[in-house]
């Protein structure tokens, strides 16, 4: 009796993670975009560059699913500026990347980040290529440690009751899946 009222109160602390279930139990979560989002928006904005020279404000991000190549893309507002511009310009970045997770602190990280499109209104051609080189930059510095989502106690409480921990990831039409996989041999 004691067991069913603790997988009753662990399921109901799952909140916004759905959960799917089988006759094994839980085989994985799902974030729908919204609340990737949020944590994603949470990080913005940021500024990359040299104040002295260029510096690029990265702005607005806004997050889609890109299920067909198992990947997020990453749209981004810019403005670029500084005394090397002389003026602010304004823009935009459009960026994918795939996940991976990262046990050692329950995050959801991003991984192999491309700029796919980088526009920027009226820029001087070599200020723009200091521009590309600065989102670039970027990019590159991002590559590894980037954190989407941090899966909170919540999300992983029914799991790990039950012995399973993340396994692959999966973006869908509904959001990213993050498979269960059982610890016990």
């Amino acid at each position: 009796m004691h067991r069913r009222g603790l997988l009753a109160g662990t399921l109901a602390l799952l909140g916004s993670a759905a959960c799917t279930t089988g006759r094994g139990g839980p085989r994985g979560m799902t974030f729908p975009l919204d609340r990737l989002q949020a944590a994603v928006a949470a990080r913005f904005p940021q500024r990359v560059g040299t104040p002295d020279l260029l510096e690029l404000a990265l702005l607005s991000p806004r997050l889609r699913l890109l299920p067909e190549a198992n990947r997020l893309g990453l749209q981004l507002d810019l403005q670029a500026g500084g005394p090397l511009t002389g003026r602010e310009y304004g823009g935009a970045a459009d960026v994918d990347f795939g996940l991976r997770y990262e046990a050692r602190d329950h995050t959801l990280r991003a991984t192999q980040l491309r700029v796919l499109a980088l526009t920027m209104d009226a820029l001087p051609p070599r200020t723009a290529q200091l521009v590309r080189q600065s989102l670039n930059a970027w990019v590159r510095q991002s590559l590894a440690e980037v954190v989407v989502y941090r899966l909170r106690a919540q999300d992983l409480a029914l799991a790990d009751g039950l012995g399973l921990q993340p396994g692959a990831i999966t973006v869908t039409p509904e959001g990213v899946e993050v498979q269960l996989l059982s610890t016990l041999p």
